[in-house]
């Protein structure tokens, strides 16, 4: 199992000030980080009204100097959107300031007025983050090399080059994965046959026949769940409003688990958001067997800090000993 902490530093204006969130995420990523979690992961959105984090790279930049192990994972860091070249060099650092601790899981994208603001257009999405893909590797090595007419030379050289996954679902996606990517992360395991056949089609090391599929959305441990969730339910209604609104803005209709309306309620009985008491979420995370990634999201949409703490204090001391055996070996 993988565990990690995730972060899309969403500010609405009914939550925690920006600055108190920033603040305790930095924080909670060094907790992550002392108890033992694999992750970092970071969102990346631009123009969002509630503040929906639009620059993963600093913050990733800003976690490094927090931790010592923990794997950063700019998930997804939407490629089409860069100037690649300049990319290449704010990886390069961020590498090098980790020590070799960032994997990147690159995205297209999807809304169009994402697009828009960066003078791109949606269509060439495709394009555009295979350019990068290709800028990426050649800038990497340290070697001159031309780009539309120019010379370039990228430093530092980051010693090993950070791991570049595709993110996706389609399958078309991950055979392309299996052809320019260093790996292939479809967040509900979508795919993962097609993109393991590829890779063995082009006699790559076979990357297994599982892929740790994410958990439940959020989990918090508490005391009291139904208080508790009467704090969170609010946010977490939020976050599914604002990508039911995106997907629309993309799509021309809500898609996939946006698409039947967003209610408390329902959220809660879903099972996507679990707020759980100690012994339930050992039994919870217990369940999801070693194949799975397990994702704390403790700051979800402007929560309170103080009671994101309270429940990762608890998960700490009441949930961690009972379930860390199911972590296995840790790469870094």
């Amino acid at each position: 199992m993988e565990f990690v902490i995730s972060y899309d530093m969403r500010a609405p204006k009914f939550g925690a000030s920006i600055h108190e969130l920033y603040a305790a995420a930095l924080d909670q990523c060094a907790w992550a980080d002392d108890i033992g979690f694999d992750a970092v992961g970071l969102g990346e959105h631009h123009g969002a009204t509630d503040g929906y984090l639009p620059s993963p790279i600093p913050m990733a930049a800003a976690i490094a100097g927090r931790t010592r192990r923990i794997t950063l994972r700019p998930n997804v860091l939407l490629a089409p959107l860069y100037e690649p070249i300049k990319l290449a060099e704010d990886l390069a650092v961020l590498q090098t300031l980790s020590q070799g601790r960032l994997e990147v899981v690159i995205g297209a994208g999807y809304r169009p007025s994402e697009f828009a603001m960066f003078g791109k257009r949606r269509e060439d999405r495709k394009v555009l983050y295979m350019n990068a893909f290709d800028v990426l590797r050649k800038a990497w090595t340290g070697e001159t090399f031309e780009y539309e007419g120019r010379e370039v030379t990228v430093t530092p050289v980051p010693d090993p080059p950070p791991r570049l996954l595709l993110g996706g679902s389609h399958p078309a996606v991950a055979k392309r994965a299996a052809k320019i990517a260093d790996g292939f992360y479809p967040p509900g395991g979508e795919n993962w046959d097609v993109y393991r056949d590829a890779c063995l089609e082009l006699g790559k090391p076979d990357p297994g026949k599982v892929f740790k599929k994410l958990g439940p959305i959020y989990t918090h441990v508490s005391r009291d769940p139904d208080a508790d969730w009467e704090r969170i339910g609010p946010h977490a209604a939020h976050v599914m409003q604002s990508y039911s609104d995106w997907t629309i803005e993309a799509y021309g209709r809500a898609a996939g688990p946006f698409a039947a309306g967003v209610d408390i309620a329902d959220l809660r009985a879903s099972g996507a958001y679990q707020v759980l008491r100690p012994d339930a979420a050992v039994e919870m995370i217990r369940g999801l067997g070693r194949d799975r990634t397990f994702i704390l999201t403790p700051l979800l949409g402007g929560l309170d800090p103080a009671l994101s703490w309270a429940g990762l204090r608890l998960f700490e001391e009441e949930v961690w000993p009972h379930v860390r055996d199911l972590q296995g070996e840790r790469h870094i």
